[in-house]
């Protein structure tokens, strides 16, 4: 399982952001290997961490090839105040089973 983190201080989003966000949110649902995304945003709100998971390293390289992925990628500065990806390869995932993982 590959996990992708996009962390990112919230700028100021435009019809172009809410486009494109849509898109490549729906692509990345469609792929074969994707799995879920989870949310969490800090709790004065200031940062957010989007976090997709994906079955295999195939499907995380068709989301960067994807067209509307990289348009974004050429203008994060218009809509964030910062940004960091972590991307992460989970060896192990285990709970009590109380707690669902979100999709």
């Amino acid at each position: 399982m590959i996990c992708c983190q996009f962390i990112f201080k919230p700028g100021t989003y435009d019809d172009d952001f809410h486009r494109l966000d849509g898109q490549i949110d729906d692509y990345a649902r469609a792929l074969p290997g994707f799995d879920r995304v989870e949310k969490w945003v800090s709790p004065d709100g200031d940062v957010v961490n989007a976090i997709y998971y994906f079955a295999d390293r195939e499907s995380v390289a068709q989301l960067a090839r994807f067209p509307r992925h990289r348009e974004a990628k050429d203008q994060v500065q218009r809509w964030y105040e910062g940004y960091r990806i972590v991307v992460s390869e989970i060896s192990a995932t285990y709970g009590d089973g109380r707690l669902e993982a979100t999709a």
